[in-house]
């Protein structure tokens, strides 16, 4: 399919999977999955237990669930709320900081590259942030 025949099924398409059917989509699994991958982790960290689940697998999914956000709120020219839950109820400050502070690492970089890249979100516009035109 080509052209403007394409394009509107194409943009058909998108709006399904957004819209919650995800029955025939080969990645369904993977929100099926989330839900169930997000109550294990805290049941493991209030255990104690975290260790259970190698260093390998826990950086294969924040890699995954970075590229996905990257890729969904810069494709898509907007953000939505990248951490589940409200305000700290499942991932405190302290844990935030820490994770950035070894992604930064690993990426050797520093706050200063951090702070030249810090951007204004797509949804946000100049009043809203206390800034003239």
């Amino acid at each position: 399919m080509f052209g403007a025949e394409g394009d509107r099924n194409r943009d058909a398409g998108e709006r399904n999977r957004d819209a919650g059917d995800r029955s025939n989509d080969a990645y369904g699994w993977i929100d099926r999955m989330a839900p169930q991958l997000l109550r294990a982790s805290r049941e493991l960290v209030e255990n104690g237990e975290a260790a259970r689940v190698s260093d390998e697998a826990v950086a294969q999914i924040l890699t995954a669930a970075l590229r996905l956000y990257v890729a969904k709120s810069d494709g898509e020219e907007r953000t939505f709320a990248p951490i589940a839950g409200r305000n700290d109820s499942e991932l405190t400050p302290t844990e935030l900081l820490s994770a950035v502070s070894e992604m930064l690492r690993a990426m050797r970089l520093g706050p200063m590259e951090l702070a030249l890249w810090y951007r204004r979100r797509p949804d946000e516009d100049l009043h809203s942030a206390g800034e003239r035109p």
